[in-house]
């Protein structure tokens, strides 16, 4: 799984503290809801040039890791 902590950063003046990839205003529920719109990292990454596919799978990583961690409570 690839390390989102070097990607995903939570800045309380931007986006209500809301996890952010880098130090981009898009935030991780943004890309996640993207990907469930059917979009493809391609796609996205056309739209956001900014955005690297290893961005992507952070946000994929991020969330799997906060569904483990509250299964594992």
């Amino acid at each position: 799984m690839i390390n989102y902590q070097k990607i995903i950063k939570r800045d309380p003046n931007k986006r209500f503290g809301k996890p952010c990839i880098r130090e981009t205003r898009i935030s991780v529920y943004d890309v996640l809801s993207w990907l469930s719109n059917k979009m493809s990292i391609q796609e996205i990454i056309l739209d956001y040039p900014e955005l690297t596919e290893n961005d992507i799978l952070a946000c994929l990583a991020y969330a799997a890791d906060k569904e483990h961690k509250i299964e594992s409570v």
